[in-house]
C-alpha cells in the first residue's frame, strides 16, 4: 500500500523539477527541431509547386510555339507548292503550244507530200491503166 510520508512532496517536487528541466533540456529541442523541418518541407512544397506551374507554362508555351511553327511551315507549303503547281502548269502549257506547233507543221508537210504523190501518181495512172489493160487483153493498148 501507499504510504503517504516526507518522501512523497520530496518525490513530487523531484518529478515537477524533471519535467522543467526535461522540457528545457529535451522537449523545446525537438520541438523546435520538428518546427524547423516543417518549416522547410513547407517551403520545399511551395518550391515544388511554382516548379511544376512554370514548367506548365512552359510546356503550354513551347506547344504554342510549337504550333505556330508548324502552321508557319505548312502555309509555306501550301505556297511553295502552288508556285511550283503554277510554274508546272506554265511550263505544260509552253510544251502543249510547241507540240502543237510541231504538229501543225508536220500535218501540212505530211499534207503537201501527200498532194505531190497524188499529183504523180494521177499523172501516171494513164499509164498505168494502159499498162494493166494491156496485160489483161494481152496486147498493147
Amino acid at each position: 500500500m501507499i504510504e503517504i510520508d516526507l518522501t512523497m512532496p520530496f518525490q513530487i517536487a523531484f518529478i515537477l523539477i524533471m519535467i522543467v528541466i526535461m522540457n528545457i533540456v529535451l522537449y523545446k529541442p525537438i520541438r523546435a527541431i520538428l518546427a524547423e523541418r516543417e518549416k522547410r518541407i513547407g517551403g520545399l512544397e511551395k518550391d515544388v509547386e511554382e516548379f511544376r506551374k512554370n514548367a506548365t507554362l512552359r510546356l503550354e508555351e513551347f506547344d504554342d510555339k510549337l504550333n505556330g511553327a508548324r502552321s508557319r511551315a505548312k502555309a509555306e507549303l501550301d505556297r511553295v507548292r502552288a508556285e511550283t503547281q503554277a510554274t508546272g502548269n506554265e511550263k505544260v502549257a509552253e510544251l502543249r503550244k510547241e507540240v502543237d506547233a510541231h504538229k501543225a507543221e508536220n500535218q501540212s508537210l505530211i499534207q503537201a507530200e501527200f498532194a505531190k504523190a497524188n499529183l504523180e501518181l494521177q499523172a501516171q495512172v494513164d499509164g498505168f491503166a494502159r499498162e494493166i489493160a494491156g496485160k489483161i487483153i494481152g496486147r498493147a493498148v
